[in-house]
This record gives C-alpha cells, structure tokens and sequence, in this order.
C-alpha cells in the first residue's frame, strides 16, 4: 500500500514531467508541492526503494513503468472528481481541484467505474485535461499552442487550461477563457500582455496566465 503523499509524488512527478518533456528536479517538485527540498529528497528516495521512480543525482526524478501506472490512476480518479462535482454537484470549476485532492486516494475503482458511466465516459475534466480511460490510456487529442505563443489575428479555440492556483481560474473564468471558447488574439506586447477577443469582450492577460491556455486553431478545432 502507498500513503496518499506517495501518490501526490508520483502525480506530480508525472504532471512535471509531462508537461516539460523532462526530469523533474528537486526544486521543481518542491515549489509544486508546497515542501522543502529536504523533504523531496527523502520522499524520492523511498520511491525509488520501491521501482516507481528512476533518481540520477543533479539530473532529477522520472517515473518508472509502475510508477506511471500508479500515477495515471491517482489522475483518473482526480478528473473524474473533478468532472463530476461541477457537473452533477454545480460545484464551480475554481473549486473542483481541491475537493478531488482529498477524495482521489479514497475512492474504490468500483465508484470510480460508476462515476465515469454516470458521465458517460467523459474524455477530458471541466479544465479540458485528459481523463486516463479505465485501461489508463490517454485520449488522442489535438497538438496544442500556448497562448502566449500565438501571433496576433489567429482565432483558436480554448483546449485547456492547465490548474495553478483556484484564483487564476477564477479570473480566467471572469474573463470568458473556459475550454471551447473562441477567441481571436489581438495584441502581443514586448513585456509580455497577451490581448484577446471572445465573447466577453477584449481581455488583456500576463504572459504567465495567457501559458497556462493551451488552445488549437479554430478551423481544427471539434468538441472537446
């Protein structure tokens, strides 16, 4: 049995590694998890005492075949949580990840199977990240673009917005910049504002947030 912080390292190490291509190093896991470096050391230690993380000292942690496993299933838990309290709960989305935080441990796959029929097989959580089918495979999806890599007069669609903190969300939300939102990007500044145009008006958003977006371009676009 794995504790529940065991399972936070592997989905974070897989979350890191995913979305940079590469080792996740100390640091990185450390500002993710709200830990000290100390603390991960020790952590990525006992992983990889156990097989389900690779450590190579100045180079970072990766996760091994089973360590994969255990994280793609700690993430279909979560994205279905996720997916099922704003759609069957009216939870708002900027209050979703918390709550599916502290139930993913704790739910038995026979919930987790019931949940995922009861939303019909849902490919993707209300933040548009993909949800691990029951064979913890991933659904093929559209290549992306950051926003804030795009050049002025594209129109894109809103794929997904990857979850940093519940207030970004909220401002996201406020400014009409949910998955299937079409948005035609107006302005890129030298220092960084990303302008954009959609249904509730024109939005001016750091180059931070406007990386958080990850968006294809409109006439590629298909429901999520």
């Amino acid at each position: 049995m794995l504790s529940a912080v065991m399972e936070d390292y592997l989905k974070a190490i897989y979350t890191l590694s995913e979305e940079t291509g590469e080792r996740v190093s100390t640091s990185q896991l450390a500002e993710y998890l709200d830990v000290t470096p100390p603390t991960v050391t020790s952590m990525t230690a006992k992983l990889a005492e156990r097989g389900l993380v690779e450590r190579e000292k100045y180079e970072g942690a990766l996760l091994t075949a089973d360590g994969e496993v255990v994280a793609l299933e700690v993430i279909r838990h979560h994205r279905l949580l996720e997916s099922f309290l704003a759609d069957r709960l009216d939870y708002d989305w900027s209050e979703v990840h918390d709550e599916a935080d502290r139930l993913e441990h704790h739910v038995s796959d026979r919930l987790v199977r019931r949940i995922a029929d009861a939303l019909d097989q849902p490919g993707v959580d209300p933040h548009g990240d993909p949800i691990p089918n029951a064979d913890l495979e991933l659904p093929a999806d559209a290549t992306t673009t950051r926003l804030d890599a795009a050049t002025p007069g594209d129109r894109v669609v809103v794929r997904r917005i990857r979850h940093r903190t519940d207030e970004e969300l909220r401002y996201l939300a406020d400014a009409g910049l949910r998955p299937g939102a079409a948005i035609e990007i107006t302005d890129v500044a030298p220092f960084g504002m990303v302008t954009v145009a959609g249904a509730a008006g024109e939005q001016s958003l750091p180059a931070e947030v406007a990386h958080l977006i990850e968006v294809v371009p409109a006439a590629e676009a298909t429901p999520a």
